[in-house]
């Protein structure tokens, strides 16, 4: 998916194809590092940088509107629906913010794993009613120790690649 929106934006500079897929609710920077890093030609330290600002965009805007606008979209039963569906998904997957908040959302937002990351992590504020001034220091913790992790990642791997081909 990367590649394709990455293609999308061909003859854009790879740092702002990298802070757009950033951006995205699926990708996050858990797509856009590797992307960068790998595809782009970036450095770790520029993959991570574009990365995270990238990462960091929506987060206010989503902690701000995530409310009034389920609340807006919830009038019609087939979005009503897809809220009751995509709450009870999350009231499932962020026990850990229900039980222990702030120290959770972290978590939930720093495993670089599908279903994790700073969108999930803003509707799991929602939903378990994190207060903002709670919500988004947490969920820009979770981002910056998620892009550590990504990167190390990334680095490791290609590192390991290069010396299995290179034997």
């Amino acid at each position: 998916m990367a590649e394709h929106v990455a293609t999308l934006l061909s003859g854009i500079p790879s740092s702002w194809i990298t802070f757009f897929l950033a951006m995205l609710p699926v990708l996050e920077l858990r797509g856009a590092i590797p992307w960068a890093m790998l595809a782009g030609g970036m450095s770790w330290q520029s993959a991570l940088t574009w990365a995270l600002l990238g990462n960091f965009v929506p987060i206010i805007p989503l902690l701000l509107l995530l409310e009034p606008v389920s609340n807006w979209l919830r009038r019609w039963k087939l979005m009503d629906r897809f809220f009751e569906w995509l709450f009870a998904r999350t009231r499932r997957k962020g026990k850990i913010v229900e039980r222990f908040e702030f120290i959770g959302l972290i978590l939930l937002v720093a495993i670089p794993l599908p279903g994790t990351g700073a969108w999930t992590g803003a509707l799991a504020a929602f939903v378990f009613g994190v207060r903002f001034r709670l919500a988004l220091p947490a969920i820009i913790i979770g981002v910056i120790i998620a892009g550590i992790l990504v990167t190390s990642i990334v680095l490791g791997g290609s590192t390991a690649v290069r010396a299995i081909f290179a034997l």
